[in-house]
């Protein structure tokens, strides 16, 4: 690095003392980055490896240039997936995050020393200089890895964008530092995907010790942005939002929470239609009946963000919740698009794009054009259900850049198949309408749900990914992430909530189209406080409103797609039973929030739905401007927890 870009950066000493005698990369463009992922190779293969005292050499990844950008794939199918467990903390600030000594039984500042020496015995090392959160709202950050890692420096400069080495600001400061040394996942970790986090007093260190971004370049930054976030008394909520342009022309936004494979990414795509055109809304697992909707005209997608909304103080206006997005790119998984024609949008803008982009499992060749869906095999004939793509939002069409007011918040879960015989908490309809007390319990409680593709199983049934889906992700305390939450639910009265499964509806197979359908319906419907709209309780209180009926382009919706306890193959007691699976583990989890710190309307919210409460009780908590009254009390069920389902509202 030349001494005149050298004293641009106010650097960590340690930081500075490895940089200042090494031959440090910045790169100026792109080009230069894609460059940088053959190492000084000349081949348009490279394999990325490492000398590894007791194992050798070991090849974690392979990098194939190909026609229409790089194709990386990890010789251990084990990186291919984000491990759930790979988060630890090293500092001693409060945290419910597992501890970096108690897991380890030392403390971290020995390996921390022996990081920084492996990294100043590089020849050359990567230095990447980015916004976390983006270039106008976000904060200083340097990306550090050796100079083999060429591929890893390009994908986080295309999920979180970079500065070029032209272009780095006097005094560049940094909030966070992501250091990256591969070899360590094997001398230190058995193997395993660790990813250190060392809140220091202004600056947030990352030890990453391995090559999947999904951990670091990926999710540690959303780290550091909860770190921030949780000091500054806002958070950045794991979402997806889009602006709806109806035939009919009406705007509306909706913005989509929920665990990893709880349907982010499929909230801002297009209807997967047919061959003849229609969409097929459910196929019955048992007698194999399918049911098809014929919607002629779609609305028009605008899509705001993919993954991470940025929910900053100074965007609010005190009504409706404002957000933008919070990445440079989206990290896109595409293991649903098995053949050409899958997708349309997404295979034209990675077979034809602007500029070459980076692929992750998927099969690419030398000189060739890279197909999203040849995904690369764990196993013979088993596919890697995390394959994915870096896609610059730049290179998404009509994506909406200024922040945007919310009107409906959803919230997705991957749901199993329900049924009388094999009773599971699938016994969601289409969508339901949730008063914001039950909306917060939905963020806090955040089921990964069913054969998520994204994250390393750690078991069978139900897992709570915590407040908001993105604790996982979060360094410090439950609570307060949580008060965060309710607080932000309290200040924003005219943003109204729904909850949307997808995978399957009770003993239908639904993929998608069910969450397509609600965003179609509720789009073309406009007004979203429900006042005047045909809803009933749900049998299970916690699952709040359902509507009566939904018509779509003429065509009524068969009602057991929206109340699954009209289903042949499920009834009261196939519902009631699923409802008491879902009940107890809500409960379960809520527990965990009882703490002195807790808010004191979130006591009463969770004591209320320890206690069996009714929809009602949940609504009286807290009052939406317009808000919805049942009309009677409802009765009392046999099944604890479970109201009647006759109980009309105004």
């Amino acid at each position: 690095m030349e001494k005149s870009l050298f004293r641009k950066f106010i650097l960590p000493k340690e930081l500075e003392l490895i940089l200042e005698t090494k031959e440090v990369i910045l790169a100026e463009s792109r080009e230069d980055l894609i460059d940088l992922s053959f190492g000084r190779a000349t081949d348009h293969i490279y394999e990325v490896g490492y000398d590894t005292p007791g194992f050798g050499k070991i090849v974690e990844a392979t990098v194939v240039r190909c026609k229409n950008g790089i194709s990386v794939n990890y010789t251990d199918p084990y990186l291919r997936r984000r491990d759930p467990d790979c988060m630890v903390i090293a500092d001693d600030r409060p945290t419910d995050k597992p501890k970096f000594a108690d897991r380890f039984g030392k403390d971290f500042n020995e390996l921390r020393n022996e990081t920084f020496l492996w990294l100043s015995k590089q020849e050359e090392l990567i230095v990447v200089p980015f916004m976390s959160g983006g270039d106008d709202t976000g904060y200083p950050s340097l990306l550090v890895a050796p100079s083999n890692a060429g591929f890893f420096a390009t994908c986080l400069a295309d999920l979180q964008g970079f500065i070029p080495r032209s272009k780095i600001p006097q005094a560049f400061k940094p909030r966070a530092v992501i250091y990256v040394a591969p070899p360590f996942r094997h001398t230190h970790f058995n193997g395993k995907q660790v990813v250190v986090h060392n809140r220091l007093k202004k600056i947030h260190e990352m030890f990453a010790y391995n090559l999947y971004p999904g951990p670091s370049a990926k999710k540690g930054v959303y780290s550091v942005l909860l770190d921030i976030g949780e000091e500054e008394g806002w958070t950045t909520l794991h979402a997806s939002a889009v602006k709806v342009i109806t035939p009919y022309e009406n705007d509306f936004i909706i913005m989509h929470e929920g665990a990893s494979g709880g349907g982010k990414s499929e909230m801002t795509t297009a209807f997967h239609r047919e061959l003849d055109g229609r969409l097929l809304l459910g196929t019955n697992i048992k007698s194999k009946e399918k049911y098809y909707l014929e919607i002629k005209e779609e609305s028009e997608l605008h899509p705001i963000t993919d993954d991470m909304a940025l929910a900053l103080p100074f965007l609010q206006n005190g009504k409706k919740l404002v957000i933008k997005d919070a990445e440079y790119g989206w990290f896109l998984r595409i293991n649903h698009i098995t053949q050409y024609g899958t997708d349309p949008a997404i295979e034209r803008a990675t077979i034809h794009p602007k500029e070459p982009l980076v692929f992750l499992s998927i099969d690419g060749k030398p000189q060739a054009s890279c197909l999203i869906w040849e995904h690369t095999m764990d196993a013979p004939g088993r596919p890697c259900p995390n394959p994915r793509v870096i896609l610059p939002r730049k290179h998404v069409q009509n994506t909406v850049d200024e922040p945007a007011e919310i009107d409906i918040r959803s919230f997705g879960i991957r749901t199993p198949p329900c049924t009388r015989e094999n009773p599971t908490y699938g016994i969601i309809g289409i969508f339901h309408i949730l008063p914001p007390a039950l909306a917060w319990l939905w963020r806090l409680v955040a089921p990964r749900g069913h054969a998520n593709p994204s994250v390393i199983s750690t078991g069978k049934g139900m897992i709570s990914e915590g407040v908001g889906s993105y604790w996982p992700f979060a360094t410090g305390l439950r609570v307060d992430q949580a008060n965060l939450l309710l607080e932000q639910i309290i200040s924003t009265p005219l943003t109204r909530y729904i909850l949307i499964p997808n995978q399957n509806i009770g003993a239908y197979e639904v993929g998608f189209s069910g969450q397509w359908i609600a965003r179609e319906y509720l789009s073309r419907r406009g007004n979203v406080n429900f006042k005047k709209e045909p809803l009933v309780p749900a049998r299970c209180p916690i699952l709040g409103f359902v509507p009566d009926t939904i018509k779509i382009d003429g065509q009524v919706i068969p009602k057991h797609f929206l109340q699954v306890d009209q289903q042949k193959d499920n009834g009261t007691d196939g519902y009631d039973a699923g409802a008491t699976i879902l009940t107890e583990f809500f409960k379960q989890e809520l527990a965990k929030y009882l703490v002195p710190d807790l808010h004191p309307l979130g006591r009463k919210i969770i004591e209320l739905c320890l206690a069996d409460g009714k929809l009602q009780d949940y609504i009286d908590l807290i009052q939406p401007l317009e808000s919805v009254k049942i009309e009677t009390p409802v009765p009392d069920s046999s099944h604890a927890g479970i109201a009647s389902p006759e109980t009309a509202i105004k």
